[in-house]
């Protein structure tokens, strides 16, 4: 409960002021009777109207203080919220071919990009997120899904060389607009990242682009690879692993075309930092919709202290008419 005028109780202090000088006020009026002996007031117990003598200040006190906290204006309030999430269906579709072994990432690029893809995933708990990894073929390594920790599990066993090498970014990219073409959400969005070169595949990414625009799919893509034109990479030898540097095969071009023909953006990624900044920025460009909805409905709750405060001056008056009626 709340008052409206919560000031006013501060006249509350005037009852136990009230009561003290009635008390005071008693002990004057008390009259003295001077006897050579208390035998004839001996088994003469006071009777039930002097017991009874106090209840009619006491009435009028209680109705006094009704009457105040209802000047006060007490009321109680119900408040409620509704919210409506909408989340968004987002298609992680990424290169895994030997190439994403390049060192120029620490401690190599896929394994960046999927420490970043994880921070990318637990930053989206109310979106329904799925898997497609791609090299020479491309396959559905987790479907769409709110359970992300086994999506984050499924993700963490994905390595170069689980799939025959070479890059079909057209067939990875087709593959997440099915798994996406039937879902009711609004936003749909692919992330596609990849550090090469289309050279497999039966769809084009540009005929794919045009698929994703058709069914309103956004597709943001993420060029993988250091700004060189070189990056190290791992080489098995017959006396062990050597590293030397290798030419990037980045084809910057069809990234930007499908990126705008879906209605999506380019970034490129040259190192661990660079590739997280590019996972906030679609993480602030794509965010989930949240809707609210606030009820505050106030009720008055001063008429049941008017009613107290009535009946408590209605029964002092009726005792002090009746019952303690003084005698003409």
């Amino acid at each position: 409960m709340t008052f409206l005028h919560p000031h006013v109780l501060w006249l509350l202090l005037l009852i136990p002021a009230l009561a003290l000088f009635y008390i005071l006020w008693q002990r004057k009026q008390q009259a003295t009777l001077r006897t050579p002996s208390l035998q004839l007031l001996q088994g003469g117990g006071a009777g039930w109207r002097v017991r009874l003598r106090h209840l009619i200040p006491t009435l009028r006190l209680l109705g006094l203080s009704a009457i105040i906290i209802a000047l006060a204006r007490p009321q109680s309030s119900t408040s409620w919220t509704e919210s409506q999430v909408e989340g968004i269906d987002i298609m992680l579709t990424m290169d895994i071919s030997t190439s994403m072994l390049a060192m120029d990432f620490e401690p190599n690029r896929v394994e960046a990009a999927k420490e970043v893809a994880m921070r990318f995933i637990a930053n989206r708990p109310n979106d329904n997120i799925g898997l497609v990894v791609f090299a020479g073929e491309s396959f559905t390594a987790c479907p769409l899904t709110q359970d992300h920790a086994t999506l984050v599990n499924r993700l963490s066993q994905m390595k170069p060389g689980i799939i025959e090498d070479q890059t079909a970014i057209g067939s990875g990219l087709a593959t997440a607009i099915s798994r996406l073409k039937d879902s009711k959400t609004k936003s749909k969005v692919v992330i596609l990242l990849t550090d090469g070169a289309n050279n497999t595949g039966n769809i084009s990414p540009s005929m794919a682009a045009e698929l994703a625009k058709t069914l309103g799919i956004s597709v943001y893509t993420i060029g993988v690879g250091s700004g060189s034109g070189e990056a190290p990479y791992p080489i098995e030898t017959p006396v062990g692993t050597v590293v030397r540097n290798m030419p990037v095969d980045l084809d910057e071009p069809t990234m930007r075309q499908i990126a705008e023909i879906s209605g999506g953006e380019y970034f490129r990624a040259t190192d661990n930092q660079s590739l997280a900044k590019i996972y906030k920025e679609i993480d602030r460009l794509e965010k989930t919709k949240l809707s609210t909805r606030s009820y505050h409905k106030v009720y008055e709750q001063f008429a049941f202290f008017v009613l107290i405060a009535a009946l408590c001056l209605l029964l002092e008056w009726l005792l002090r008419s009746t019952i303690f009626r003084l005698n003409p």
